[in-house]
């Protein structure tokens, strides 16, 4: 658990790709028969001597830049020419580009659009090849593959934890002995919190925020291939918040008059909240007088969990310089590469050979990478994001709402999906 306070910040990161990806046109993996052939089990890259093109959504100037100057480290290395592309709009962007059978070599791809463009042959499942392969996050792996295929390297990823007030906390007279490591304590001290306009805990009304509960309560959505969205355990999490909230120390950070998590929290209209390692960004640039502490998200009756956000870098079945391709991507996921995008523009890096020297370069922060250990991450199915949307959409009437029935609805539409 990280009990220091968070004096610097790493920047918010673009851990998230946003929007819906179009999912048209069909990329070389299609054979004549119809059926995919995009992976790459068989070590049979593309090569040739054409530049690569890498297409990314940008955080801002300081992800652009790192991604441009670590561009064009490895083409001063490798002698082949990289162009960098910020997109405007990457799902109309991605799709034209597929559509016309020039797609970007690389790009940015969120779990929930795998299995999409592994379908319809777009992409080429590069996974294996990687010589970093065993580098990578067993969660991560899990998380980029579909129909038993590893198919693209996580770049980095997020994790959600507890985000403390520590002068509300101090306040109230909590000391470090009281952060809290269940679900009885976090209820405990949310309560000791509230007062004086202040909620003890606000965070966001989506599944990726009070995912965590489920998962600490020992649920989730789907696994081993099976939608588990109506568990008993989901239930026993949506009750768990549910009351909270009626006690009026839980609230969603939209009903305290805030965008999100981090505002509610930098504003002081909660006394904690839930978020990820991006909030460092926003609180250094907004809200530079709150000091914070970082701890773990408390442990609920199966233990401890959390959420995971990430995105691969997405190899075209079209690409014609494949190797090059995988070269880079080798290039961008090493070690040395993670802790340099780190500490340029704030994500953690998915290189488990990274995770001592990120630690000791942000000792503060550290209960987000133990995170990696015990996080579930988004489903990769085709139509998780529609479902998930949904899904949040019910969540919002929560505090009054009938936990078995929101999650009823839940189960099936996954099973519509999952089949």
């Amino acid at each position: 658990m990280t009990r220091h306070i968070a004096r610097a910040a790493l920047g918010a990161g673009a851990l998230l790709v946003t929007g819906a990806l179009a999912l048209a046109g069909c990329g070389s993996g299609f054979d004549d028969s119809g059926d995919t052939g995009g992976g790459a089990a068989d070590g049979e890259l593309t090569s040739s001597d054409e530049s690569l093109t890498i297409l990314f959504g940008s955080s801002g100037d300081a992800e652009t830049d790192a991604v441009t100057e670590a561009a064009a480290a490895w083409s001063e290395q490798s002698g082949i020419d990289v162009e960098v592309k910020v997109a405007t709009d990457q799902a109309q962007e991605l799709s034209q580009g597929f559509a016309a059978g020039d797609p970007p070599d690389l790009f940015y791809l969120a779990p929930e659009f795998l299995a999409g463009y592994a379908d319809n042959g777009s992409l080429i499942a590069y996974g294996d090849l990687l010589e970093n392969k065993d580098d990578f996050y067993p969660s991560l792996i899990e998380n980029f593959t579909y129909d038993d295929q590893f198919y693209c390297a996580p770049k980095d990823f997020s994790t959600l934890a507890l985000i403390i007030n520590k002068g509300l906390w101090d306040a109230a007279g909590l000391t470090e002995d009281d952060i809290p490591t269940t679900w009885d304590e976090l209820a405990t001290v949310a309560q000791t919190l509230t007062k004086d306009g202040v909620v003890g805990l606000g965070f966001g009304w989506e599944w990726q925020r009070i995912g965590t509960f489920m998962a600490q309560a020992g649920g989730g959505l789907i696994e081993d291939g099976e939608v588990i969205a109506n568990s008993q355990e989901n239930v026993d999490a949506l009750t768990y918040v549910q009351e909270q909230m009626a006690a009026g120390s839980f609230a969603y950070a939209q009903d305290l008059g805030a965008g999100w998590g981090g505002e509610a929290f930098g504003k002081q209209l909660s006394a904690m909240t839930i978020e990820g390692n991006w909030i460092t960004g926003a609180m250094t640039n907004d809200f530079p007088d709150v000091e914070y502490i970082v701890a773990e998200l408390p442990e609920g009756p199966a233990g401890k969990g959390t959420l995971q956000f990430t995105n691969c870098w997405g190899m075209a079945a079209d690409s014609p310089n494949q190797e090059a391709a995988l070269d880079l991507v080798e290039f961008m996921t090493s070690a040395e590469q993670q802790l340099a995008f780190s500490e340029a523009f704030g994500p953690m890096p998915s290189a488990e050979s990274a995770a001592d020297q990120w630690t000791s370069d942000n000792p503060e922060l550290a209960a987000f990478l133990a995170g990696a250990d015990y996080a579930q991450g988004f489903p990769t199915y085709d139509g998780s994001a529609d479902v998930i949307t949904d899904f949040n959409s019910a969540l919002q009437g929560l505090k009054d709402g009938d936990p078995q029935e929101i999650l009823d609805t839940v189960q099936s539409n996954f099973e519509a999906i999952v089949g």
